[in-house]
């Protein structure tokens, strides 16, 4: 079972992209701030990550920019319900993030999972 690693601020928030990565058979892990969610992959790395742009404790970017140093390959999708995420593009450490805008769908989570990991270059295991 793929397991997603969930990082953002908002409890709501998680909670319904938990639902919906859980109904679809992915295992999941929560973070609540940038901090816990770079912890969480220290301890058990995931197979992808979704990560809020606009977290408490730190920018998601910066988030995203660890997660690529400790796994380049990782398939990674940037959430924010403030600003389009154009700005990712300039950042040659953040090719290939795929840009999910709050509010979503849980079609359109899956689909940017799927994309994510097509931009990764490999395929998640399991039902995506």
């Amino acid at each position: 079972m793929p397991r997603v690693l969930i990082i953002d601020d908002q409890k709501d928030v998680r909670a319904m992209v938990a639902i919906v990565l859980r109904v679809n058979r992915f295992e999941v892990v929560e973070a609540e701030s940038g901090a816990a969610g770079l912890k969480a992959f220290a301890e058990s790395p995931c197979d992808a990550a979704i990560v809020d742009i606009f977290l408490g404790d730190t920018s998601g970017v910066d988030v995203i920019a660890s997660l690529r140093e400790r796994a380049p390959g990782l398939p990674i999708i940037a959430v924010s319900g403030m600003t389009t995420l154009d700005f990712l593009d300039q950042a040659p450490h953040l090719a290939n993030v795929v840009c999910l805008q709050k509010p979503f769908r849980p079609n359109d989570l899956l689909q940017a999972l799927r994309k994510a990991q097509t931009a990764a270059g490999g395929e998640l295991p399991a039902a995506v």
